[in-house]
């Protein structure tokens, strides 16, 4: 299960084996959403969901995932086929990020929830504490705003518009980042859709980084 958790799709094609560590990574990733949001949940019981989800945002995304890998020094292990090998792919933030979910997903099948839990509690302790920091569990519009100014990616604006009668309207936002629409967020009031968009947009931005 080891050995499979850390077999690259590149190796397979160039060795003839049947498995990937894809599977694995598909179910590890799973298990490593839930693990995070129950932590969150539990940790911070005074934060409502504008303010958890950036801050899962902030510790479940590939450049974090990825740093957790380098701690374990899991590049060293993969099997690579020579293409990805010479191209620095033991280093690879997606490489190392999907190798991390696999050996989860491992772990998940052989020893269960609870021991995995253990586990990754451990490992995303430093990470969890370093997003708190950043503000990540700021409500989404400043988290996102932070964010946005961390990646230099220019100005951020909503665009709101408004439909229904004065009694039910309902409101529609989309954040714009550098002039381009990067989510969509409805709500029955402006803030509550701007809020809604910036947490997507954040989601979606955070993955880049």
């Amino acid at each position: 299960m080891l050995e499979l958790a850390f077999t690259h799709r590149s190796f397979a094609y160039e060795s003839g084996a049947k498995e990937t560590n894809e599977r694995l990574e598909f179910l590890g990733d799973s298990v490593l959403g839930l693990i995070v949001t129950e932590e969150l949940y539990l940790r911070y019981p005074d934060l409502d969901e504008s303010r958890l989800s950036p801050l899962r945002s902030g510790i479940v995304n590939m450049r974090a995932l990825a740093d957790i890998a380098r701690t374990l020094d899991l590049g060293k292990y993969i099997r690579l086929g020579k293409g990805e090998e010479v191209t620095g792919g033991r280093d690879k933030n997606s490489l190392l990020a999907d190798a991390l979910e696999a050996l989860i997903g491992a772990i998940y099948l052989e020893l269960g929830f609870a021991s995995t839990t253990t586990v990754v509690r451990d490992l995303i302790k430093e990470t969890m504490e370093s997003a708190m920091a950043k503000g990540a569990g700021l409500d989404g519009k400043t988290a996102l705003q932070e964010l946005v100014s961390s990646l230099g990616k220019g100005t951020l604006e909503y665009q709101v518009t408004e439909t229904g009668p004065d009694h039910d309207k309902s409101f529609t936002a989309i954040a714009m980042v550098a002039g381009e629409a990067v989510a969509e967020g409805t709500g029955k009031s402006k803030r509550e859709a701007e809020q809604s968009a910036a947490r997507l947009a954040y989601e979606f931005l955070a993955t880049l980084k």
